[in-house]
């Protein structure tokens, strides 16, 4: 895909991350759109993800406009709370308010991580244990298995922000190991552009992230449409 692409970006308020990486990943040219879901300090959570929800849904309108091409919900931990059934009636629910073809963080990095065939792989997060819990279920229904685990535990959204790239990439380090066959970095939040590359080729084998995984759905939701 190397046509310019409009991109409706859906992200948590706190998000700083997500806008940049996207765009740097996209073909030249391409626009992105953000809507910022407003939410609280704390992560999300079973308890607070309906009021986020419906907050996502009437904010989705921004987008039924005809220069936006894909509508990116980018939302990782809103996606796999609750659950594949769960993030694809949100996907199904957003694409009749906006008209598009929609990408969610949660379906993106599952069948991304399915492409690399990897069953086994290390799983990096910024997240508290309940949240973790709930993201390994969500990658256990699509067959993928964590075998090694590391999280950073931020309680915060400024704890989450204050997360750079350089501890990203230590943490990622000490996690995987021989028997994995990918190295996952979740969370939408996490920067992990400048990164990605260098472990690759460290570690040998495919170093995925939410913002990676997630960008090149968008894309191939865009060359679906166009074909």
């Amino acid at each position: 895909m190397n046509a310019a692409l409009n991109v409706g970006l859906m992200v948590p308020i706190n998000n700083t991350t997500f806008e940049g990486e996207l765009l740097a990943w996209l073909p030249r040219g391409s626009t992105c759109k953000t809507v910022h879901i407003p939410r609280g300090k704390g992560l999300l959570t079973t308890e607070t993800l309906p009021v986020y929800t419906r907050q996502a849904l009437d904010l989705a309108a921004a987008f039924a406009v005809p220069e936006i091409d894909v509508v990116a919900y980018g939302c990782t931990a809103a996606g796999f709370i609750s659950g594949p059934a769960g993030d694809a009636q949100l996907a199904r629910k957003l694409g009749e308010i906006t008209g598009k073809p929609v990408v969610t963080t949660a379906r993106s990095m599952v069948l991304a991580l399915q492409e690399t065939g990897a069953n086994d792989i290390a799983l990096v997060t910024p997240y508290m244990e309940a949240v973790n819990m709930q993201l390994k279920a969500f990658l256990k229904d699509g067959g993928i298995r964590v075998r090694r685990f590391d999280s950073f535990y931020a309680a915060t959204v400024d704890d989450l922000g204050r997360i750079r790239s350089d501890a990203v990439a230590r943490l990622a380090r000490t996690t995987v190991d021989d028997e994995c066959g990918a190295l996952f970095i979740a969370c939408a939040q996490l920067p992990t552009r400048e990164i990605i590359a260098d472990l690759h080729k460290e570690i040998r084998r495919p170093v995925l992230s939410a913002n990676w995984a997630t960008t090149q759905y968008v894309m191939r939701a865009c060359s679906l449409q166009a074909a």
